[in-house]
């Protein structure tokens, strides 16, 4: 009877569940944030060569 009380607790309490779901939540966030940095850091670095070649032909006139 006690082991049959015991299962009847653990398959009651949902702690565990919680915890089990705000981690796959969490990994799930990460890994989208990992799949947007890896598409847009290509774009970024060949904006920032643009905008650095632009920059640098550049000429200042003093008077």
């Amino acid at each position: 009877m006690k082991l049959f009380k015991i299962m009847q607790n653990f398959k009651r309490d949902e702690d565990g569940a919680v915890t089990v779901d705000w981690v796959v939540l969490t990994a799930a966030i990460v890994g989208l944030g990992i799949a947007v940095l890896a598409s847009v850091s290509s774009g970024t670095t060949s904006l920032a060569d643009k905008i650095s070649s632009n920059l640098s032909a550049q000429t200042i006139t003093t008077y």
